[in-house]
């Protein structure tokens, strides 16, 4: 039996007390709030098809495809493919991180905002290589703006988009996500 040292505080701190009411009452806050809120449908409700990728998921998808795509371009040795390349890199990844989600920099892109983006993005990096010539000069290039354009659509329509703080394209911050969004 363990023996009680009379100098031992045996009152709970005011930390862990609040960690334990917290942890209590946790139910009683959004179930969205620890998960993220799941953003508005667009499209009349039609998209996304179906929400099975997490948002994280998702938001590293988007990373991996813009620096794949820059990187791509980069090493093709034609300019124009270096270019668009670069700058269509640079809107998935800088779009990524400053959108309102689970992996991020600042919370500025509203989460349905960037759902757009990711099909526009999808879309521009597919033509890119036919609209700017350089399909054939760079075949490496264009094969890797290919497979990220459809991947990032493709990953889009059956993503869970989540936000984080309850912002919503064209609307106020319709719901408080609570203390576990801090």
């Amino acid at each position: 039996m363990a023996e009680l040292n009379p100098l031992q505080d045996t009152h709970p701190s005011r930390e862990s007390l609040s960690r334990a009411v917290s942890q209590a009452l946790r139910h009683v806050w959004d179930r969205s709030a620890a998960a993220g809120i799941v953003s508005q449908p667009l499209a009349g409700g039609r998209l996304p098809l179906r929400r099975w990728l997490p948002q994280g998921a998702h938001s590293l998808l988007d990373i991996a495809a813009g620096v794949a795509v820059a990187l791509a371009g980069q090493l093709s040795g034609d300019r124009t493919a270096q270019r668009v390349s670069r700058l269509l890199g640079l809107k998935l990844v800088g779009t990524t991180l400053l959108t309102d989600s689970q992996v991020t920099l600042s919370r500025l892109v509203p989460i349905e905002l960037h759902e757009l983006v990711d099909y526009g993005w999808g879309l521009a990096t597919l033509a890119a290589p036919f609209v700017g010539g350089y399909a054939r000069r760079a075949p490496g290039a264009t094969a890797v703006h290919v497979l990220a354009g459809t991947a990032v659509i493709v990953g889009s329509l059956v993503t869970d988009y989540r936000c984080r703080s309850g912002m919503h394209l064209g609307h106020e911050r319709i719901t408080d996500p609570g203390p576990l969004s801090a």
